[in-house]
């Protein structure tokens, strides 16, 4: 580098050149590579699909809340309103966001713009002038509602734990920054200077998180409704049968019994005139139809008096049938073994026959296991049994052949335990060191109802540098490569990346690119 004496001696004209030497410098510094950009268009389209699945989880949870009113309007009544308003509150923010996406859009690319299909994706500017514009106040106006928001959703979860992950990932607190100088707001860090692209992923993102705070509360509001509860305030007899439904040549049983008694003193049954022993019923269906009883229960009070309350019950009879149900789920998905319960009351297992169009049907023991062929195409089982010498059809059922569903991706690490685990991402996280353990990446379906494995044939990482550049790395067929685990060593507590463009093949032999992962350290 020239001394200071050197620059003295320059003329005008090589100065000017040297300052627009360093001028030229500082825009290439400046500018975003199309890697960068193509690697927010990558997160953004993982977010999207990530959006539409917790959008439709979210809503099948609503319904259900629903459901249960419907079932128990005056105990389910404070719950479904409380979800009503939940639900209502987050539809107005995603909605809101929604908008402030647009806006950058069509800032950027003008009025036509579309936030699913940016054209100007390294515009620094278009975020700026929607979000931090003095007049509008619009970045600051969307803190203040995710302030009030996280607050009101975080009222609604009882678990601390869940609570607690909800409100850090709702956190709008500001990070301190490394350098010195004045504290950016957080509308600043997130759209000051930033691209377009960036911005409208960092929106969708926070909708991803919104989505999931909404889940969380949803599910604490159905478990608790707790229908299953019943309080009584009254003292009244009750007829509790095995069964209402009773085949022909069957026996019907129940147990009469009246609530809230004393223990110590057993109750008179009377049915039809005679007494029942220890309230246990028990009558022979010898034909087919509706058959009613009634009756009268005798308790002594504490005067030495009898109270006696009446009751009535009925039950039907019914000729033979058969009892076709999915064990896992009211379809079969093509691919895998689906567990089928088949029976016909009154009528021994090995007596009982049943076949299937569109796949096979086999006998596993006293169940059966349906593997249907062509998706989309409905399978019939029918079902046969062996009565009296004859064989005979006594039931079918049609089910849908569907495609399995796309499974979730995880990074299998080990607890403190030592036991292997299935990270899932945010809101939980993990420490670098079991980051570093861990060597691949897997997909699976376990919500409970499917338990199937896929495998995960390709996938990359996305980091984030200081500038709040991207940088993508491609993975090693299912294993972390390389240059992944490179990336590993280097971040820092606190930070994030995404494992996106996951592509899994399943069972059913169809490959398929799953939404991504978001993965946080301690």
């Amino acid at each position: 580098m020239a001394s200071g004496n050197n620059v003295t001696r320059m003329s005008p004209r090589q100065r000017m050149i040297n300052l627009m030497y360093i001028v030229l410098t500082a825009m290439l510094a400046l500018n975003v590579s199309s890697d960068v950009l193509n690697g927010f268009n990558q997160v953004h389209d993982g977010l999207v699909r990530t959006n539409e699945t917790m959008a439709a989880k979210n809503e099948i949870q609503y319904v259900y809340l629903q459901e249960l009113y419907q079932k128990n309007p005056t105990k389910v009544g404070p719950w479904l309103e409380k979800g009503t308003y939940l639900r209502n509150y987050s539809t107005s923010l995603l909605n809101e966001i929604d908008s402030l996406k647009l806006a950058i859009a069509q800032k950027a690319d003008g009025k036509k713009g579309d936030p699913e299909n940016l054209v100007n994706l390294d515009d620094l500017e278009a975020a700026g002038v929607v979000m931090l514009n003095p007049s509008t106040n619009s970045g600051r106006h969307l803190k203040e509602q995710i302030d009030q928001y996280r607050v009101s959703v975080a009222e609604l979860i009882t678990d601390p734990q869940k609570r607690d992950a909800v409100l850090t990932m709702l956190s709008t607190q500001v990070k301190d920054k490394q350098q010195v100088g004045a504290t950016e707001t957080w509308e600043e860090q997130m759209f000051d200077n930033m691209p377009a692209v960036a911005a409208v992923t960092m929106l969708s993102k926070l909708q991803s998180d919104i989505r999931e705070a909404e889940s969380e509360a949803l599910t604490n509001l159905i478990t608790n409704v707790d229908i299953g509860d019943v309080r009584v305030n009254e003292l009244n007899p009750y007829v509790i049968p095995n069964s209402n439904m009773v085949m022909r040549g069957g026996r019907y049983v129940a147990d009469i019994v009246l609530a809230a008694i004393d223990t110590t003193q057993r109750p008179a049954i009377f049915v039809d005139g005679n007494k029942i022993e220890n309230g246990h019923l028990e009558l022979i269906a010898s034909s087919v139809g509706n058959h009613a009883y009634s009756g009268y229960i005798e308790v002594a009070r504490g005067d030495g008096s009898i109270d006696r309350r009446p009751f009535s019950s009925s039950y039907t009879v019914m000729e033979p049938m058969a009892t076709i149900s999915p064990t896992m789920m009211n379809v079969l998905y093509a691919g895998i073994d689906n567990p089928v319960s088949i029976s016909v009351p009154g009528v021994a297992m090995n007596a009982v026959e049943a076949s299937m169009t569109n796949g096979s049907l086999v006998r596993n023991g006293d169940s059966w296991v349906a593997r249907p062929g062509q998706i989309g195409q409905d399978a019939v089982i029918s079902v046969f049994a062996s009565m009296d010498g004859n064989r005979q059809q006594v039931g079918s059922m049609t089910f849908r052949v569907r495609q399995l569903p796309d499974p979730a991706p995880f990074i299998p690490i080990k607890d403190a335990q030592g036991n292997l685990v299935n990270y899932k991402g945010t809101p939980k996280k993990i420490s670098k060191q079991q980051l570093m353990e861990a060597e691949s990446i897997g997909a699976a379906i376990d919500d409970g109802i499917l338990n199937v494995s896929f495998t995960v044939e390709s996938f990359s990482t996305i980091f984030y540098d200081s500038m709040g550049n991207a940088i993508p790395e491609v993975s090693d067929g299912n294993r972390f490569s390389s240059r992944q685990k490179e990336q590993f060593r280097r971040l820092k507590p606190g930070a994030r990346f995404f494992i996106s463009n996951v592509k899994a093949k399943g069972p059913d032999g169809i490959s398929r690119v799953i939404y991504p992962l978001e993965v946080s350290l301690n």
